[in-house]
Formats: C-alpha cells, structure tokens, sequence
C-alpha cells in the first residue's frame, strides 16, 4: 500500500508545482538517489564539505531559480520567489540530510536583507551571484550577544567618503566560508541608539574579511569570521537605521519557516528505516512490531509526523496570500518553527524508542536524524522565544474573530513578493483572525475532534473565569504552560483546515485527535504542576484531562497502514 501521505523519491512527483519546478525537485531528488547511500552517510561521518552538491545547484541554476524574485529575476519565468515550491525543497533537503538544508536556508536568510533593500545595485549584484552559482550568508548573530539585535560590536565608522569601516566579529554564521554574498548586521560608530544600525554586503572572499573557524563538529560550515577595517562603499549599504531593524526581523520572519520543513524530511526518512527495521526484526520469538507498544509507538509518531505536514502545508496558504491588511502568517509561522519542529523531535524519540541501538550505528541514517533533529527547534529563536511570540495573539485569536475571505490552497507559480516588503515588525496585538471554531464545527463527528473541542472550549472558559493576575503575567514559566495549551488549539485548527481541502482519511484525522487529546491532557497536568498556578485554575486543569475515543477497527486500520511503510523506500547502496 502506497503511502500519498509521505515523501517517497521512488516515486515523486510534485504535479501540483509547474513544470519548471517538477523538473528542477525532481533533479535534485535523482542527484541524491544516483549518488546514494553509502556517499550519503561517509561523507556526513566524515564531515566532508558539500562541494559536489553545490556543484550540482550551480549547474542546474538551482538556487538562482528559487530564490531569485521575480523583480530581480530578468524575465525568467523561473526566477522567483514562490513559498510552495521553497517548502517542497526544504523538505528534499532535509530528506537527505541536515547540512543540505542547511546551506540552503543560510542562503535564504543572507537574501533577505538584500531583496527588503531600495538599494538596485545590491541586488543586481545578488541576483547575478545567484545566477553564477554562489550561495549567501546571514550575519547576525555574535558570540556575546547571539541574536540579540539591541546589541552589537559590529562598528562601522564613517571614512569620510560617504562610506565606513566596519570592525567586528560574528559567530555561527552557515556559509561563512564560502558566501558569495554575507548580510552583515552592525551599528555606526557615531550615531546612537536604532537610528545607528546597518545592514550591509560583505563579501567572505575579500581580504579584509578574515575566517577564523568552524564552531561546529559537523558537515556543515557554521563560521566565526572578523572584520578588520572592511571597506564598505554606500552601494553595500542596505538598510540604516530602524530599517536595518526590521529588516532582520522580517529576515528571520521568512527564513524560519523552512526550519518545519527540514524536520519533515528528516523525519520521513527516520520514519522508513525504522519501520523496516522494526518490521523485519525477530526477538523473544515474535516479530518487534507483533508488541503492543510498538505499534502505539509507531502508529503515534506517523500521527505526529502527518499532523506536521498537514499543518506547515495550511500555513504555507498563509504565507502566500499575505499583505498589509492579512497578516495571520505572523501567528502560524512561529508555530511552525516551535511546534512543528519540537513535533518532529518526537517523533524521532518515539522511533528511537522501538529501534533502540541501531539507532547509533553510523551506517543508518537515523544516526544522523536523531542528532540534526534536535537542532531545528533552536534556531531562527528558541522555543520558548517563539512560544512568547505566539501568546502575543492568543486573546484576538480565542475571543475576537474576524471576518476574512476564504484563503485557498496556493500551489499557482506566482511570486511572494509582499514577503520583501512586510514593513514594521510591531503592531502584532491588533492583527485579527477567522473564527478557528469553524474548523472543528466542519469535523464534529470524529469522536476526538469533538473531544478536543471541549477541551479547548474549557480552554477559553479558564482564560474568561479565571485569567492569569499581573504577577502571573510577569512569570514566564507560568506563561509558557499556558501557552502550550494555546499552541495546541492552533495547531489542530489548520490541521482541520487542510484535512478538509485535501480529503484526508477519516481515520487518520481521528487518530491525530487522539494524539492531540493525551498531549492537551498532559499540558493541563504541566499546568496543575507550576508554583504559579491558582487553586481555581489547578482545578480546571484537572478536570480538563480526557481520555482519547477509542476504536479498535481504527487502530487496526492505521496499523495497517504504517505496517506497509516496511521495505517502501530504501537509498540505493
């Protein structure tokens, strides 16, 4: 039985994408498949830079094609910025390895400052870079301050000429080593508080930039570099002031999407190797997916794994069909950064859990799942940075809809061009959206949809009887519990949503609800548990925990199908 639901390179085949696309994701799925499996792992186990698959970009125009905006494009219908295409390449890369996700991504974060900027010469300058084949880097981040934009000892000092000098050092920058183009944050020497920031081009080849190291133990290049007196001309300026601000911010707001993506990929390959293994295995007399647990194990992790893409494939319609007066994006992007990311962690712990020691082995490509899968929930801001995010809408989200029209399915080859021009990153608390009751109205008849439904109703009867005080709201521990609860009716919200537009079996939605069921019950226990938590709100908590439906023609029906993942895809040796 063939799963529609999952990646598989034996037989992909984006025909919802346009041609030009279809033949470019399918490129880059045969480069991987033709190369295969035992370069795959080697060249990770060794830490081997990817010269090979750059090499493989560059000739197929790969990056200038999808990350090249239709504005900056010269009339090449197949340059352009286009999010349903960007997420079905991120989800490749990460099928394959972290590391060519990676050096993907830090391309797309170096853009962003450049595509947001007035400045024409700048992006020609990326633009034919792109087209030359070099990828770009995103320079932010310090070693005292990481991504703390209030702070930064980038200085540039003003040469008199109308340019500056720029001195400082950043750290864990991807593609430091090699970026055609590096986006570098930094403030004036003479000019104090946010009007002094600037964003400006550096390129890693000139001789004033000087590479120290690799920070990390890996595949990839995550850089320290330091600037020393780099010549920065007005024509490498690309944002000043509070403009270099915001551009950061809309950078980060763009760029972390993939992260959902990448951990999509990384767990449907896990998802594969698992269950063969488990499926071929005998021990004690009885084949390891004959044990109960095992199959709730498995049976829990392709929920979590398929509730994931539902979710980021909901939030990408949102993404594209944004602008000045829509922006719903802004709650469902860092959803998809926190939660879908720490989904695809569990997801990964639970086929561990089955699969147990062959998940150390080096030549498994689970080995590498389980360490580069922790990495996606911390970048492009924590969890908990995110989660904060998050919690900014929750009282327009619960108690204050909107009316919106209808957002639909966006898979047309069209140019996300509001992404580059998302203004001011403030004015969050008066953005509205659509009744979420709606979706769970469409589906009441699945028993655990309708379970949930009375949890989140409770949700919001807590929130109106016994709201957090001032010092509640003051305690971000406290607040990070109930932005759990919060988090999961979203999450089910655009679940519904593309359940609906996609027809999704009716078996799978309901064991998803069973999952989102236990993981609301547990949350609600979290919350029971904070020192903060009220006596009244800790007795909500409890009475809020509901066991999940059960159905044993359901369980049988999705055992089935995860069985049929045995032996469905394997990398050529």
């Amino acid at each position: 039985m063939a799963d529609s639901l999952l990646l598989n390179p034996h037989r992909y085949d984006p025909a919802h994408l346009d041609d030009t696309t279809r033949r470019l994701l399918r490129a880059t799925v045969d480069w991987f498949e033709g190369r295969g499996r035992k370069a795959l792992l080697d060249t990770y186990n060794r830490h081997e830079w990817y010269a090979d698959f750059l090499e493989f970009a560059a000739k197929e125009g790969l990056f200038a094609a999808f990350c090249t905006p239709a504005a900056d494009g010269g009339g090449d219908p197949a340059r352009r910025w286009d999010t349903a295409r960007n997420a079905a390449l991120s989800e490749i890369l990460g099928f394959y390895g972290l590391g060519y996700w990676y050096t993907w991504q830090v391309t797309v974060l170096g853009l962003g400052p450049v595509w947001q900027s007035d400045n024409a010469a700048a992006r020609a300058r990326a633009a034919g870079l792109l087209a030359d084949g070099h990828v770009m880097a995103f320079a932010l981040s310090e070693r005292a301050h990481g991504a703390d934009i209030y702070s930064t000892d980038m200085v540039l000092t003003p040469d008199g000429d109308g340019g500056f000098r720029a001195t400082g050092a950043k750290y864990y920058i991807g593609n430091g080593n090699v970026a055609g183009l590096v986006s570098v944050f930094g403030r004036r020497a003479d000019v104090e508080g946010p009007d002094g920031y600037v964003f400006f081009a550096a390129d890693s080849r000139h001789p004033a930039y000087h590479l120290v190291r690799n920070v990390v133990n890996a595949q990839m290049y995550v850089s320290e570099f330091r600037l020393q007196d780099y010549p920065v001309r007005p024509e490498d300026v690309l944002h000043t002031g509070r403009a270099a601000f915001d551009a950061a911010l809309n950078t980060v707001n763009v760029g972390k999407f993939n992260l959902c993506t990448a951990s999509i990929g990384i767990c449907e390959h896990a998802m594969y190797e698992a269950v063969t293994h488990a499926h071929n295995r005998v021990l004690y007399g009885r084949r390891v997916t004959d044990f109960p647990h095992v199959r709730r194990e498995l049976t829990d992790a392709y929920a979590r794994l398929v509730a994931m893409k539902l979710f980021s494939d909901r939030a990408v319609d949102y993404f594209r069909s944004a602008g000045p007066d829509d922006r719903r994006y802004l709650l469902f992007n860092p959803m998809t950064k926190m939660k879908v990311t720490t989904e695809g962690e569990r997801v990964v712990d639970l086929l561990w859990d089955v699969i147990a020691a062959k998940g150390f082995e080096a030549d498994t490509y689970f080995d590498k799942a389980a360490k580069d899968i922790r990495g996606l929930p911390k970048l492009e801001g924590t969890v908990h940075v995110n989660l904060t995010l998050i919690m900014k809408f929750m009282a327009n989200y619960l108690f204050h809809p909107a009316e919106h029209p209808p957002v639909p399915t966006r898979h047309d080859a069209a140019d996300d061009e509001f992404l580059f021009r998302q203004g001011p990153a403030r004015g969050l608390g008066a953005i509205r959206f659509h009744d979420w009751r709606a979706a769970y109205d469409a589906h009441a008849e699945v028993p655990n949809v309708a379970r949930f439904r009375e949890q989140a109703d409770g949700f919001c009867a807590l929130l109106a009887a016994h709201a957090p005080s001032e010092e509640q709201q003051r305690d971000l521990d406290f607040l990070l519990a109930l932005g759990q609860l919060f988090a999961l009716i979203v999450y089910g919200h655009l679940i519904l949503e593309q359940a609906e537009l996609t027809g999704l079996d009716g078996d799978v939605l309901d064991e998803i609800f069973d999952v989102l069921v236990r993981d609301f019950s547990a949350y609600a226990i979290d919350l029971h548990g904070r020192a903060a938590t009220t006596g009244e709100q800790a007795d909500w908590a409890l009475a809020h925990v509901r066991r999940p439906a059960a159905d044993p023609g359901r369980t049988a029906r999705m055992w089935a199908r995860v069985a049929a993942l045995s032996g469905a895809y394997e990398m050529r040796p």
